[in-house]
């Protein structure tokens, strides 16, 4: 080994107050602070924080509303949806065209973040490519997913990837300010994202 090399691994174990040899010290106990805020507070968080991001809120108080909602959002344009089960439940189908030529993904989202106005969707590569793909995004997700925030979704998913292959956080439209400096909204995902909140 080097003599410089071991000078400088010599200057971190003292900072470390390690010996030369040691064990490294062991890893300090996660601190995740869950939050007591009410559902209906949680979803008025979450509708204000997408918001300030230029996404669009909608409340169903019923699957069926939740799916007219849908249909509206949708009117006569091609659509890739993901195999949801909230999307089941409120009769929401639509024959899948191939990703490239959706002008509309629609998916269910597991969690949602009340403090960011964060969608969390779980999936496969279909649900990352519907979610990511297509200039519109939809998600629907049932009022009683809203968390407070990422402590609150790690304690409940504290290890997701036991569970799925990915965990796609998603905040509003995508937006990149890359070029001269000026915001621009769908360079690198959907300009539009709509939540559909089912009460």
């Amino acid at each position: 080994m080097s003599t410089a090399r071991e000078n400088i691994l010599s200057r971190v174990r003292s900072s470390l107050r390690r010996l030369d040899g040691g064990a490294p010290a062991s890893v300090p106990p996660v601190r995740l602070t869950p939050s007591e805020v009410a559902p209906e507070v949680r979803t008025e968080q979450f509708r204000t924080a997408l918001e300030l991001l230029n996404g669009k809120v909608y409340a169903a108080e019923t699957p069926e509303a939740a799916r007219d909602r849908v249909q509206a959002l949708v009117g006569d344009r091609p659509v890739v949806m993901t195999n949801s089960s909230v999307l089941a439940r409120c009769g929401i189908y639509y024959e899948s065209v191939a990703t490239p030529d959706a002008a509309v993904g629609i998916t269910g989202a597991e969690y949602a973040l009340a403090d960011t106005g964060t969608l969390v969707v779980m999936s496969a590569t279909e649900a990352r490519l519907a979610s990511l793909l297509p200039p519109v995004h939809i998600a629907v997700i049932e009022s009683s997913r809203i968390l407070t925030g990422l402590d609150e979704l790690l304690i409940q998913e504290p290890r997701p990837g036991d569970r799925t292959a990915s965990m796609v956080l998603i905040t509003g439209p995508s937006r990149t300010a890359d070029i001269e400096q000026i915001l621009v909204r769908g360079v690198h995902g959907p300009g539009e994202v709509h939540v559909v909140i089912l009460m």
